[in-house]
């Protein structure tokens, strides 16, 4: 077990060596092989206002003119130590793990996107706990009792899920809950928990159950899959014929072996949530990471889209480490 483990996290170690130069190398080695020139990098700093002459000074002071050997090692160097970019008069530091600084706020990106996580932490351990629970309890029930009508209303309602993008079934959950009947908070609304744990709860509800919607669709359509596969096979007659109880058949045996697929999925999809629900986040005006790279890209500001880029994927690294690591929990063969 201690094996498998430390195999899993030198593999993340790795996998995150690996995301830093290929995003280097989207952001700024394959923008130079298309024909941009370093100003036309350095425009991305800078917003859409400054003016020629101004966007060459900062093309020269972010060192966009060097070899890309010495811009990528000036990269990872701001990573692990932090940088020091010149804004022309003064040099401003950026401190570790620097992942750019936005010269149209005059700030370092971490710290705006320190601000803007718990509340996409939040949309994301809110909207999962519903989905997961929702979908996985779906699934199983219309698994031992396919045919039936629930199995068929289910199974709609999952393709409805599935189908419908969720700005419109967020939109749809406004102009009705909201605006139209009053039951949940308007758009816009966000309370830290430390401040109101229940006005918190209340502010995400209609988000989290919009955002279980299109997931537990998903998860009830793969938990009822699997549940089919598995309890068809050798081992639940054995179990049956010893004796045992249905429900613990059902989950201590059926369930347990068709977890596998369901945490492969649930890793992926936590780890993107956490790196920014950009639709969700954007339906209901949240001040979450996934707002915060819209108003990036709309605004021309690369440095921020560059940092909402890395912390996503150590999201999902980190998501799917914990996925590898809740398979040897699940299914004692991989521990082997």
């Amino acid at each position: 077990m201690g094996v498998y483990i430390l195999r899993r996290m030198i593999a993340a170690v790795l996998l995150l060596l690996i995301v830093t130069a290929a995003t280097f190398v989207v952001f700024f080695l394959v923008p130079r092989l298309a024909g941009a020139t370093p100003d036309d990098l350095a425009s991305r700093y800078v917003g859409r206002t400054a003016s020629p002459q101004v966007i060459h000074q900062i093309a020269i002071n972010l060192g966009f003119t060097d070899p890309m050997w010495v811009q990528y090692g000036r990269f990872v160097k701001g990573l692990v130590l932090g940088a020091e970019y010149s804004t022309g008069p003064t040099t401003v530091h950026c401190p570790a793990p620097c992942l750019g600084y936005s010269f149209l706020t005059q700030n370092p990106v971490l710290p705006d996107l320190l601000d803007r996580l718990p509340v996409t932490m939040s949309l994301a351990a809110g909207g999962a706990l519903i989905w997961l629970l929702a979908g996985v309890l779906t699934g199983v029930v219309s698994a031992l009792r396919r045919g039936s009508v629930f199995d068929r209303a289910a199974m709609g309602v999952a393709l409805a899920g599935v189908s419908l993008p969720i700005f419109f079934t967020g939109l749809l959950a406004l102009s009705v809950f909201s605006y139209w009947l009053g039951i949940t908070a308007p758009g816009g609304s966000y309370t830290p928990i430390n401040d109101n744990p229940l006005r918190w709860a209340y502010d995400l509800l209609l988000p989290w159950i919009t955002l279980a919607f299109l997931y537990a669709a998903a998860y009830a359509r793969l938990t009822r899959a699997g549940m089919l596969d598995t309890m068809g096979e050798d081992f639940i007659r054995t179990a049956r014929a010893k004796g045992l109880p249905e429900h613990t058949v059902v989950l201590k045996h059926g369930l347990r072996a068709a977890l596998t697929p369901i945490l492969t999925i649930f890793g992926l999809d936590l780890g993107l949530l956490l790196g920014g629900a950009i639709l969700t986040e954007s339906t209901y005006s949240l001040p979450g990471i996934g707002k915060y790279s819209v108003d990036a890209v709309v605004n021309n500001d690369l440095p921020k889209v560059l940092g909402v880029v890395l912390v996503g994927s150590i999201f999902i690294i980190v998501a799917n480490l914990v996925v590898d690591l809740l398979y040897a929990v699940v299914d004692p063969r991989v521990r082997h």
